[in-house]
């Protein structure tokens, strides 16, 4: 077993090394296309300095390096086990009895190496610092004042009504919010208290309320109850688990929350009422990135360690390629679909890698064992 581990761990390092310099390859080229397009916006923004578009591109760097790992996989891969085929070193091993799967063993597992240290280490950072990206973005370069805005500047919220009796559930709809400084305000709100049996208790009309902590501080209150007369109020607090954070959370990008952060923050968003497939579809997208790299690396050796027996290298490069890419785009198809409700998260985020595997393995076999 000493000889099969020996190469295993040489193909390893290999393909480590093949993978780690396509890796920063791939990120150099889209950070500049992507530095492009923010001096291009930059343009008609003149208070965002040259300063301000470094630090945005810097930021997304971590998230930029999330989303081209599985094509690092599949384009070092290519170049490595293509290198190994030109220099006879596999065709060495397999006179020396060793199959591929044996010296294969090496590449796949550092491929889902590299994908569960993109899931969880690379993750945090990507989230935290995409979340500062966003917020620079919003503040030099957009002028709709943040993706709020996206949803007309209204909110809706369903909360546990705690701290009140009967206890029950609370529907919170709020226009014309704000948030600026840390702070959330907003226009004409109207919260409707129900019981478990979702019968009305109360409905609390206020002009005006500011999310403080712990509480909605409503001012131009009129509460009203079945078979009773409205009572006005100057002020009134309204106890909430909702912060500042978790609105400016919810309306932005998954992309904002690590692997680990997900979890909880989907929980947190069903309790209040959000909707949580976008998230949910993150989260396992992210799950599913050590198979997806593993598939890559499966992938790249199918069509790169015999490149003789299907038309010579440049074709079957070409075609390893092109079938990554093609994985990418049912990738893409099916998160769309996901995100659409149209099918199941978890089929979404997993069955595109599934898929691939199970081709890559099938063209291995076919290569190796006729």
């Amino acid at each position: 077993m000493k000889l099969p581990l020996t190469l295993s761990l040489y193909f390893g390092r290999q393909f480590a090394f093949a993978v780690v310099v396509m890796l920063f390859a791939l990120a150099t080229l889209v950070s500049l296309f992507d530095f492009l397009e923010l001096l291009r916006e930059s343009a008609t923004a003149p208070q965002a300095s040259f300063g301000i578009i470094v630090e945005i591109e810097l930021l997304r760097l971590p998230w930029s390096i999330m989303q081209i790992l599985p094509f690092a996989v599949l384009l070092g891969g290519i170049y490595a086990f293509w290198r190994l085929a030109r220099s006879s070193e596999l065709v060495v091993a397999r006179a020396a009895g060793i199959s591929a799967w044996q010296f294969l063993a090496g590449p796949v597992l550092l491929a889902c190496i590299f994908g569960i240290l993109g899931t969880g280490a690379l993750s945090p950072l990507s989230a935290m610092t995409y979340s500062r990206a966003e917020t620079l973005d919003n503040a030099y370069l957009k002028s709709d004042g943040g993706p709020l805005s996206l949803n007309g500047g209204e909110l809706w919220v369903r909360q546990a009504d705690n701290g009140l009796t009967p206890k029950g559930v609370a529907v919170v709809h709020a226009k014309n919010v704000r948030l600026h400084d840390k702070m959330l305000e907003a226009d004409n709100v109207t919260i409707l208290r129900l019981n478990p049996q979702n019968t009305l208790l109360a409905r609390i009309e206020a002009q005006h309320a500011t999310l403080a902590a712990g509480n909605w501080a409503l001012t131009g209150v009129s509460v009203l109850r079945p078979d009773a007369a409205p009572q006005p109020a100057a002020q009134m607090d309204f106890p909430t688990d909702l912060t500042v954070n978790r609105v400016q959370e919810s309306f932005a990008s998954p992309n904002a929350l690590s692997f680990w952060a997900l979890p909880g923050f989907i929980a947190l968003l069903k309790r209040s009422g959000f909707s949580t497939i976008q998230h949910e579809l993150a989260f396992q997208s992210l799950a599913a990135l050590p198979l997806l790299c593993a598939t890559m690396a499966l992938v790249a050796a199918g069509f790169s360690m015999r490149p003789s027996r299907r038309g010579g290298a440049g074709t079957m490069l070409v075609l390893g390629v092109g079938c990554g890419f093609a994985l990418f785009m049912v990738s893409e198809v099916a998160n769309q679909f996901g995100t659409s409700g149209a099918i199941p998260v978890i089929l979404a985020a997993w069955a595109p890698a599934l898929s691939g595997l199970f081709l890559a393995l099938a063209l291995l076999l076919h290569l190796e064992d006729g």
